[in-house]
């Protein structure tokens, strides 16, 4: 019997939507230890939800006081492939409640979108996940598995190792990895590349201790002044970065509109952009350098004082087909050549995440392409990049090279994942669950 999907969505998104609501009022926020609790509620709930759609659920974790993932499976006709459905149940700090308009643990409907932490990144992959589950019922065309992962937001540090763990019970042809975006409301995409990330934070040392700026200045240098010197240095006067040894390619051939850029780029009015090559180029297949921290005394109460010593945090995206092992490298040649007037330079890496590129060829790939077309009427998906970075990715592609990876998600420009007031296009979300059945029906058919 054939599953009318359109039919079946219909009936499917009220649930839908209550369970996601459901789930983003756990503040799991694996950020923080005082929620460590509520961390552990987020995955009794998602493992509570695929059980009652007659999956095989547990929490898995690496060890004793590991976060907790949830593994489910569930079989579909002999002879099916095997997909791998990916999502996450933990979720970014809210930070300062004041930045929102509206509670960011209670979901809340204005306009199109329904904003909530979490609501988007990446509670709306599980309840994707969920909804094409609910659409085929016991007439799953695959057999499935679901990982939810528990600590992607602070580094995945024991994903690989639950990765090796279960790797039998994780093994798949497709892996549908839902923690990305579409390239724009309407326009679907499939993500084929990422940035990876280095952070290193450096210190120089220029006094044994502080010394009266009076006294002293003109003749011994200052931290400070002596931070900021390298810093700048990290890029040319155009803003490309000035690190020798990094690698950069070319990208997608994908307009970028300006008005589309400032808009959502948040770019003050003014501001130019840096760097050289196309916009995409410059954000997904070319390095970059941003510094994150910076230590050094505040300016109110600041005294007439040489500060001996500052320190600042770096974090660098690397393009694919580089290394974090060489862009560590680089980047430490590069701040050892140019720290100037005999400072003392620390460096200490913080930690590396690699980048990803994939080969976006072939019958699953097909499958994708045909079923993101037809959830939005004949819109074709853009092979897209993103500068942002994801490791575990090239995890997944290491300890499954036969699989093939598929980078979806809910997310829009204009989601605002990890900051105040997250968004999820509600309209989207729609299509993102439609596209997910067609896809699953078309890689059913693929095996017939």
């Amino acid at each position: 019997m054939t599953v009318d999907i359109p039919a079946r969505l219909a009936e499917v998104m009220p649930g839908i939507r209550r369970d996601l609501e459901d789930l983003v009022r756990i503040q799991s926020v694996s950020a923080d230890p005082e929620r460590a609790g509520e961390v552990e509620r987020s995955a009794e709930a998602t493992r509570d939800l695929f059980a009652a759609e007659g999956f095989e659920a547990e929490i898995v974790r690496a060890y004793d006081g590991a976060p907790p993932a949830v593994i489910a499976k569930k079989a579909g006709p002999e002879g099916a492939p095997t997909v791998l459905l990916y999502a996450h149940h933990d979720v970014q700090p809210e930070n300062d409640h004041a930045d929102w308009d509206s509670p960011p643990w209670e979901p809340t409907e204005r306009g199109d979108r329904l904003y909530a932490r979490g609501a988007a990144d990446d509670k709306a992959g599980i309840a994707a996940h969920l909804g094409a589950v609910r659409i085929f019922g016991d007439e799953l065309p695959v057999n499935l598995v679901m990982f939810i992962e528990g600590e992607e937001e602070v580094g995945s540090d024991t994903l690989v190792e639950l990765l090796n763990t279960h790797k039998d019970r994780l093994e798949a042809d497709v892996i549908v990895i839902a923690d990305s975006g579409n390239w724009d409301i309407g326009e679907p995409a499939l993500t084929t590349s990422l940035r990876g990330l280095v952070r290193m934070d450096i210190e120089v040392r220029t006094l044994t201790h502080a010394v009266h700026s009076g006294m002293w200045g003109g003749l011994v240098p200052d931290s400070i002044m002596t931070l900021s010197r390298l810093i700048a240095s990290l890029n040319d006067d155009a803003g490309n970065v000035a690190v020798e040894g990094l690698h950069s390619g070319p990208a997608a051939d994908v307009e970028y509109p300006e008005a589309r850029l400032r808009a959502e780029s948040g770019a003050a009015e003014g501001i130019e952009w840096i760097g050289s090559g196309s916009v995409v180029e410059r954000l997904w297949t070319k390095p970059s350098v941003s510094i994150t921290g910076f230590d050094a005394p505040k300016v109110e109460g600041a005294s007439n004082t040489l500060t001996p010593a500052a320190r600042c945090r770096i974090s660098m995206r690397i393009a694919p087909g580089d290394t974090t092992a060489n862009a560590v490298q680089c980047l430490q040649a590069h701040l050892e050549k140019h720290v100037a007037w005999g400072a003392t330079l620390s460096t200490t890496v913080v930690d590396t995440g690699e980048a990803t590129q994939i080969d976006a060829t072939g019958p699953a790939y097909d499958a994708a392409r045909a079923a993101f077309a037809e959830a939005w009427d004949g819109t074709e998906p853009v092979d897209m990049g993103v500068g942002g970075s994801i490791p575990f990715i090239a995890e997944f592609l290491e300890a499954f090279p036969q699989a093939s990876v598929l980078v979806t998600g809910v997310e829009d420009p204009d989601t605002r994942a990890h900051g105040a007031n997250e968004g999820l296009h509600l309209a989207e979300f729609e299509k993102v669950v439609k596209a997910e059945a067609f896809l699953l029906r078309n890689l059913g058919e693929l095996a017939r």
